[in-house]
């Protein structure tokens, strides 16, 4: 009788890991003229007879050339689409624990399939062919509702940052329409540059508060110098992107409303608060969730998304039309809700993404109050797990570490210790780690920490899957001091190498589409 030697599995670094490379062109480089995915058979004399074609369509509206689609087979472009997939990092293909603010974790696949089942529904339907999408609409409302304690949500913002420019819009409106000039908007340093951003797109000026040097927060004597009648809004990120949660944010609140402000919470990553405390109880009138974060819904790459947008009842009239309403027997668009003066109208086109919406609403629906609740505990527990043996790697250290400044659902950390004595910047740990099939954010710019690594494990990794990435990391410092060129380099075995990035900040040398390439390179 053999012995077959098995293979050793017990290694939790991946040193022999190679991202799959195909030398795969641009489709329009594999586009061969004649080519067909699909044979579109001629119309029938009969309706062509009664049908006038393209010559019905004024003159303005006729190309004068051939549009310019790759011609290609259906097996071609399958196997073409096929490797690029293979070419990328994700949540499904690796441990994604890396992607800092902008929280990715694993997403049920019965709800993909869920939502592929309504994903040919068009927004210009008849409600009364979409009456179950709009249910799910209303129902995923009266949930966002009572996690959040807020009145009622809209679906309609694409995204974080709209999510925010609808708060921001519906904070003017209503200061409008009580014939108020408040036009300033107090954010923290550390919150998300779009709590600044989407305010100055509205016409507020903002005003940052900068944070303690022990504690990484504002002082509540930072606010009151803050605070003035022009005050329209405190907009906050809790915990801010550091990862430090500030407990006294009530007080905040409290403040704000003493001298007639808003305050509105930019809920993006609210993993570690679910069924812990809610929005409203903590004094602010307005918040968002994004529902491809926290809620299972999978970033799309810039969209599709949902910054789901909730607002106190005294604010619902400001709110962009239209709303889901429902009036006993069926659900409708509501516009009739909505401040005919002062109302901010649409933040985008269309009501919400509905495959995000979907998504969300089975998530929440397959873990219940209790089930939200354990989400929150575990993804507190696995980022203080992280945030310890992290700081067990030499080299890797944090800010605002006192003893009182628990993190929550994620934690900024700093190499900066590593690159002063190897020169290895963040920039290259990220780039080293595509190697193992990792990776992780830095930090949004500029850096207000030096060297940043931003980390957010959520609730779904194992142990396991934690120790994984701790020993990966690491292996990558100890290379910082055995061999830094290596990591300078690196990626080495990924999809591409390093590229030159001084072009960047130059449109000049942009091309985001094949015209463009061709009209600037060619």
């Amino acid at each position: 009788m053999s012995i077959v030697n098995r293979i050793d599995r017990s290694a939790k670094v991946r040193e022999h890991f190679h991202q799959a490379k195909w030398d795969e062109p641009v489709i329009y480089e594999l586009s061969t003229p004649g080519e067909r995915g699909i044979l579109v058979p001629q119309a029938s004399e009969e309706v062509a007879s009664q049908v006038e074609g393209i010559g019905a369509l004024p003159a303005g509206m006729k190309r004068k050339n051939r549009v310019n689609l790759p011609e290609i087979s259906q097996n071609r472009v399958l196997r073409h689409y096929l490797r690029l997939s293979q070419q990328v990092l994700g949540a499904d293909v690796n441990i994604e624990i890396g992607q800092g603010t902008c929280t990715m974790k694993y997403s049920p696949k019965v709800n993909e399939q869920l939502a592929r089942g309504v994903q040919e529904l068009h927004p210009l339907q008849d409600p009364s062919t979409v009456q179950g999408m709009l249910e799910i609409y209303y129902q995923t409302d009266r949930y966002m509702c009572e996690i959040s304690g807020m009145d009622r949500f809209t679906f309609q913002p694409g995204g974080g940052s709209q999510g925010i420019l609808a708060m921001a819009s519906v904070i003017r409106a209503y200061f409008e329409s009580r014939g108020e000039q408040r036009d300033e908007i107090i954010t923290t340093l550390y919150s998300h540059p779009s709590d600044a951003a989407a305010p100055v797109m509205n016409g507020f000026k903002v005003i940052y508060l900068q944070p303690d040097p022990q504690t990484g927060l504002p002082s509540m004597e930072t606010l009151k110098a803050a605070v003035s009648e022009r005050t329209a809004a405190y907009i906050v990120a809790n915990p801010e992107d550091t990862g430090v949660y500030n407990g006294q944010v009530q007080a905040f609140t409290a403040y704000v409303h003493e001298h007639g402000g808003l305050c509105a919470y930019d809920q993006a990553n609210a993993n570690g608060l679910l069924g812990v405390t809610r929005a409203r109880e903590a004094g602010f009138d307005l918040c968002f969730f994004n529902l491809h974060k926290t809620f299972s819904s999978p970033h799309g790459c810039g969209g599709p998304a949902c910054g789901a947008t909730g607002v106190s009842q005294e604010l619902v009239p400001f709110l962009p039309a239209p709303l889901v309403g429902f009036d006993g027997e069926r659900y409708f668009l509501d516009y009739a809700f909505a401040n005919k003066e002062f109302g901010v109208g649409k933040i985008r086109s269309f009501y919400g993404v509905a495959q995000v919406v979907l998504r969300a609403y089975a998530w929440i629906r397959s873990l219940g109050g209790e089930g939200l609740y354990q989400v929150a505990k575990t993804a507190v527990l696995n980022n203080n797990y992280l945030f310890k043996k992290m700081l067990e790697i030499p080299g890797i250290g944090a800010y605002y570490c006192d003893g009182n400044n628990q993190r929550v659902e994620q934690a900024r950390y700093t190499m900066e210790k590593v690159y002063e004595e190897t020169g290895v910047s963040t920039g290259d740990i990220q780039r080293r780690a595509m190697d193992f099939g990792l990776h992780y954010w830095t930090s949004h710019h500029p850096y207000y920490l030096p060297e940043p690594i931003t980390l957010e494990p959520t609730e779904t990794p194992s142990k396991a899957d934690i120790d994984e990435y701790v020993e990966t990391m690491k292996y990558i410092f100890s290379e910082c001091h055995e061999n830094p060129e290596v990591v300078k380099t690196a990626p080495h075995r990924s999809t591409v190498h390093q590229i030159d990035e001084s072009g960047m900040d130059d449109p000049a040398k942009w091309a985001v589409t094949w015209k463009m390439y061709l009209k600037k390179y060619q």
